[in-house]
């Protein structure tokens, strides 16, 4: 292993190191079709496409994971379970922007007395928009060469290196390493291990048991080859099966053994002082869904110190928003520790803030941060996002219950008219008349769940890849982005402010992290003087993007002109640190020591 990860780094050294001349291409790898006829066979071809999708990884050259494959092909809705034709192939190439396609067809002969099974690989590489073969001259003749390969099945991955290399030779004939280097690459998982995970993989989840035994097979075998190694990448199956089944015990065990796996990596790492080569997309999956289940089971502050670091590196609104229900739910249990209690409330509430800015139109976020504010006296603001809940789901009972009491207590006319709504959408289980008993009795609600949708692995996996490759297709939305976002300030600039707000949501609703989007929406905010949806704006936009100093300026001048001198000084600091000759920076300095005398 130690062997395989020294060569890696040696690849991806000489690959950063060789520029070229060429524009980038994208490419996508489909899984080759089995042409023996023996179905036992069909995770072979499977397995290039996972295998060869990470070999062909190398700089100057985009690829589409074999995740984000299936998750193209399963929006096309084009079956996973069977191969589809050319022409279906290139629709999917083309949806997903890959600029080459690979393609691939084997025959297995079988074990015939002492004679091993035997494998035959043919694979074509395709130019997408043309939809021809790659082709090169040969003797003044245009050629398309096919790359074949024939070894024993027990050298698959062998061959996977071979067929790795020759896709990358056929692109460009100058490489910077060998054929061996790919091919000691390539064998990253001892063979029967790495059988044993791709028809795991292949097993459809209607047949649980067997897709499990697979995997654990896999981890067994893996472990008994590398000396007590973890096979993070089945443990991670393990990790989900379990957690369908309910047994959050098991799954946290499981997604537990690929974090440590993770630690374990980047310490060695460090210890041999190179850059680390591991999985950071397993290990924040695994860190996500352990933070999930201790949230499930009451483990608040256990929840919180697992998820935050990704709320730094991924910037989820999922995350963001199981962060700000789980700190509040920490605050409600903290009676004992009021400044304790404080801290989880505000961080909630700061938390929720940003979700809701990333995703102005999700109920359950609304919701939430209107019972927060609701559960600590804020009535206004409670409204203002019960309201908001109500518009993205107007069948929503329990917003319109907590809409009506927040508003009786402001002594808004309108509080009995919602009360009726509540009374409408509250009847199930005699909902409404316990919740009114409780309140009359002790001005609570009883049993104010906030809620945190487990999001479906298939979304979390698409925005992990997204974040950590660069996914293609998002590259298809960045001039469309550009577009709105010079739109927006045109708006902006010609005191166009409501068109502008639609411009900047349809903005947020493709790329919530828009740092510039929150930038403007504050200007906005600014101008229809409020204050403090501004300052959150202007906040989150910091959050995303902590290199933009028009929004360090505006936190500072607003709170300055709020006499916070404090936090004026911070964002003062702050400017001048990303550009000290700024002249507006410097005017904030000078507005800031004002402020302090």
């Amino acid at each position: 292993m130690v062997k395989r990860i020294l060569v890696i780094f040696s690849l991806v050294v000489s690959a950063a190191s060789f520029v070229r001349a060429q524009s980038a291409d994208t490419v996508m790898v489909l899984p080759f079709e089995n042409t023996s006829g023996k179905s036992e066979f069909n995770w072979v071809g499977e397995s290039f496409a996972d295998s060869l999708s990470d070999l062909i990884r190398i700089p100057n050259l985009n690829v589409i994971s074999n995740e984000e494959r299936k998750l193209v092909q399963q929006r096309l809705r084009i079956p996973l379970s069977s191969l589809p034709s050319l022409a279906t192939s290139l629709k999917l190439a083309r949806e997903s922007n890959a600029t080459i396609l690979v393609t691939g067809r084997y025959g297995i002969i079988q074990n015939q007395g002492d004679a091993a099974a035997t494998i035959s690989v043919t694979a074509k590489l395709v130019r997408v928009q043309e939809g021809r073969f790659l082709s090169e001259i040969i003797d003044g003749r245009q050629v398309a060469r096919d790359i074949s390969v024939s070894d024993g099945l027990g050298n698959l991955q062998t061959i996977q290196g071979q067929i790795a290399y020759q896709v990358l030779y056929q692109r460009d004939k100058s490489l910077p390493f060998s054929q061996n280097d790919l091919v000691t690459a390539a064998t990253k998982v001892p063979a029967r291990a790495f059988e044993a995970y791709t028809k795991g993989l292949l097993t459809p989840m209607t047949q649980i048991d067997a897709r499990e035994n697979f995997f654990k097979n896999a981890m067994r075998l893996y472990s008994d080859a590398t000396s007590g190694g973890v096979y993070s990448e089945a443990a991670l199956e393990i990790g989900h099966i379990s957690l369908g089944r309910r047994k959050g015990g098991d799954a946290i065990s499981a997604f537990e053994q690929v974090i440590s796996s993770h630690q374990k990596c980047v310490e060695k790492a460090k210890a041999e002082t190179r850059p680390s080569n591991c999985s950071e997309e397993m290990y924040a999956e695994a860190s996500f869904y352990i933070g999930i289940l201790q949230w499930q089971q009451g483990n608040y502050e256990s929840a919180l110190a697992t998820l935050r670091p990704l709320a730094d590196d991924l910037k989820l609104t999922a995350i963001l928003n199981a962060i700000g229900a789980i700190a509040i739910q920490a605050s409600k249990t903290e009676r004992k520790n009021p400044t304790k209690a404080a801290a989880f409330q505000n961080e909630g509430i700061e938390m929720l803030k940003k979700a809701a800015e990333s995703a102005p139109d999700d109920s359950n976020i609304r919701f939430n941060l209107g019972a927060s504010y609701f559960l600590f006296g804020d009535m206004a603001n409670a409204a203002t996002q019960f309201r908001a809940a109500i518009i993205a789901d107007p069948r929503d009972g329990m917003a319109y219950y907590l809409l009506s009491k927040a508003l009786a207590e402001l002594k808004d006319p309108t509080a009995a008219e919602i009360d009726n709504q509540a009374r409408k959408f509250l009847t199930a289980n005699n909902r409404y008349a316990n919740l009114e008993k409780e309140w009359l009795k002790s001005k609570t609600v009883v049993d104010l769940s906030l809620r945190v949708e487990q999001p479906l692995r298939k979304d979390f996996v698409a925005v992990i890849m997204s974040r950590s490759f660069g996914a293609t297709t998002a590259k298809a939305q960045v001039n469309e982005m550009e577009t709105l976002l010079a739109t927006a300030r045109t708006q902006i600039k010609a005191g166009q402010n409501d068109d502008a707000m639609i411009t900047l949501r349809r903005v947020l609703a493709s790329e919530p992290m828009s740092a510039e989007a929150y930038m403007m929406l504050g200007t906005i905010h600014l101008r229809r003087g409020d204050t403090e949806q501004a300052i959150s704006s202007f906040k989150t936009s910091v959050f995303w993007d902590n290199r933009l100093i028009d929004a360090h300026i505006a936190l500072g001048k607003l709170y300055a002109e709020k006499g916070d001198c404090l936090q004026a000084k911070n964002y003062t600091a702050s400017a001048l640190e990303i550009d000290k000759e700024n002249s507006d920076a410097l005017a904030l300095q000078r507005m800031s020591e004002r402020c302090s005398k």
